[in-house]
């Protein structure tokens, strides 16, 4: 439209500027050259015009079929509900002690989902209803610097920003939700909607980038394992856009990359439903140049959330929460736990090929998380969190999501012996306990051990970072409130646990052998924490000598600040309280990132 403004607009000058000749001769040359001088512009402008045309008649058949609806929200929920960015730093101050004068200078920061439009969406068509579920929605970034100025003192500020993957910007840019939902929900609508995304967008699902911030090679990503990761800056959270290691890393990217002792290599894998299902990665310490790529020839697709690391090896816990397209073709749900199917942990020499690899069978397990994975011996040792089913995408389709989310979170009835009858009700389901594997690489034997029991739920581990892929002694968690979670039929934590791997729980019995120490660091009533990160003490000598820091929430006041606890003096209070100018909501994880 514009080039066929601007000819008109140069033939009416022209006729304008001289004198007027009405010769059929004259037009023609007049007319021509015009033409001439567009043509290349009217060629390309009519070329995109009828590509578009196509994806325009597509996009008007969705909005004519398609409804977004907002999904309920319990009042016990309010504080998974979205935020609006501050807009800038904004200073703060300790609304209770003070930051110790060893703490290091650095950026806390925390991702979490925080969706666009006022909160998670379904979509209602002829085809059925599909719902996003509690995972999805954009990366919000939540930073709280930690500066000292040129006296010394603390200069403590906070800071929100989304993370503008492309689509978050294409959605900002239209102001209204585009995607629709696909993960959850009616098989042909879900079928539909998979469709119409690829179509339109040329992938399935929007760019989430909303559950964890990493570094490597001196630069910050933000990352969801459905693509790959955002570089940002730390300081005004801007996003820089995407990191595909220089076009060598062209699929997803799991959301726990880790950094090899010794090497400062960062071992990623990405997993798709389509062949090859899973691709493991080592990029190089610079970030520059990926140096081994391996497909694990996998014959399905698992929901890989965490990789481990030990000084050889290479970790992944495949729990049997499968992909499938051609199951909801066939009338199924994308995810599925599939609990009858064998679950195993594979160990991968550094730079193997798929023949290379060790499978390892244990006992049925959903496992998000690990603390950690090292070598002992000829065994390899692996420490994660393990529940008996996945929260992960939920219910099956059709079932009622409050109630189950509401019996799985009641941990009244899950049995001290680990074993499964709380299965058939599904009360207590979603219990989340510390396992460990000892996996013998010479005999491929293993050794489970339950290690901290059927007391609390806990979720969310972390250790101090300087001991991945090593031996180490000490980890920590977020801790469910059962009662809490089980009336929003979301997941709460209402305190912190400290485990001491080697070292025996006060109380031993017939079921609880393996049983370690654990202290406890609790909350006051209705408050509840997220995104909790380790920060070690510079030039700290043991492994514990440093902070936890977390993000907390305060339902009674609908206020929001940061912890700052000794990791050393675990069940003390806290030894400051930093109060945040707005609200911020239950996210995913946290990192703590030193400047000094």
């Amino acid at each position: 439209m514009t080039s066929a403004t601007c000819l008109v607009s140069r033939v009416t000058c022209s006729t304008n500027n001289h004198p007027i000749n009405l010769g059929v001769g004259y037009l023609k040359d007049a007319l021509s050259t015009a033409v001439k001088m567009e043509l290349p512009t009217l060629k390309m402008e009519a070329s995109r015009a009828i590509k578009m045309a196509p994806l325009a008649l597509l996009n008007t058949l969705v909005d004519s079929m398609f409804q977004f609806v907002d999904q309920p929200m319990l009042p016990s929920q309010k504080n998974f509900y979205p935020v609006e960015e501050i807009g800038e730093q904004v200073k703060v101050d300790c609304s209770h002690g003070e930051i110790p004068e060893d703490f290091p200078e650095g950026v806390y920061i925390r991702n979490g989902s925080n969706p666009l439009f006022g909160g998670l969406k379904s979509a209602v068509s002829v085809f059925g209803k599909t719902d996003s579920i509690w995972i999805e929605g954009e990366g919000m970034l939540h930073a709280l610097y930690f500066t000292k100025n040129s006296e010394g003192n603390w200069i403590l500020c906070y800071n929100n920003r989304y993370v503008e993957s492309e689509t978050y910007k294409m959605e900002r840019e239209k102001n209204r939700p585009c995607f629709l939902p696909v993960v959850s929900g009616d098989p042909t609508a879900a079928l539909a909607s998979t469709t119409f995304n690829f179509l339109r967008f040329g992938m399935v699902n929007k760019i989430m980038s909303n559950t964890n911030v990493f570094e490597h090679g001196g630069k910050y990503y933000s990352i969801a394992e459905n693509y790959v990761p955002q570089e940002i800056d730390l300081a005004s959270l801007e996003t820089y856009g995407d990191w595909d290691v220089n076009g060598a890393w062209s699929r997803p990217f799991t959301s726990h990359p880790k950094k090899v002792p010794e090497t400062g290599e960062l071992i990623t894998m990405g997993f798709e439903p389509s062949k090859p299902y899973c691709v493991m990665g080592v990029i190089s310490a610079d970030g520059k140049d990926l140096i081994h790529k391996l497909d694990l020839q996998l014959d399905h697709c698992s929901l890989f959330h965490e990789v481990g690391v030990t000084k050889k090896y290479n970790i992944l816990i495949d729990s049997m929460l499968t992909i499938s397209m051609e199951r909801v073709m066939r009338g199924g749900q994308l995810f599925k736990y599939e609990r009858e199917k064998q679950a195993r942990i594979a160990v991968i020499p550094r730079y193997g090929d798929a023949d290379s690899i060790k499978w390892f069978l244990i006992e049925p397990c959903c496992t998000y998380h690990l603390f950690n994975t090292f070598e002992d011996g000829n065994e390899v040792i692996v420490r994660g969190c393990k529940a008996n089913a996945a929260i992960i995408p939920g219910p099956e389709w059709g079932e009622d999501k409050l109630d189950w989310f509401s019996r799985g979170f009641s941990f009244k009835q899950v049995n001290p012996n680990h074993g499964n009858d709380h299965i058939e009700t599904e009360n207590g389901l979603l219990f989340t306990s510390v396992r460990e594997w000892r996996l013998n690489i010479e005999t491929l034997e293993v050794e489970e051990r339950d290690l901290t029991g059927t007391q609390y739920s806990m979720d969310f581990p972390m250790i101090n970072a300087d001991y991945t892929g090593l031996k180490h002694r000490y980890g920590y968690t977020q801790v469910i409130d059962s009662h809490a979670s089980s009336i929003s039929a979301k997941t709460k934590y209402g305190g912190l646990a400290k485990l001491y791997f080697e070292e025996k729980a006060y109380e031993q019995s017939s079921h609880a052998e393996h049983h370690i120490k654990m202290e406890y660091h609790w909350l006051p009533e209705n408050n509840f924490c997220s995104g909790s990160a380790f920060v070690a003490k510079p030039e700290a000598m043991d492994e514990d000598d440093g902070w936890i820091v977390s993000f907390a929430h305060d339902e009674d006041n609908d206020t929001s600040y940061v912890l700052v606890i000794d990791a050393k003096k675990f069940t003390s209070e806290p030894i400051a309280k930093i109060n945040l100018p707005q609200r911020v909501p239950y996210g995913h994880h946290g990192s703590f990132f030193s400047s000094t």
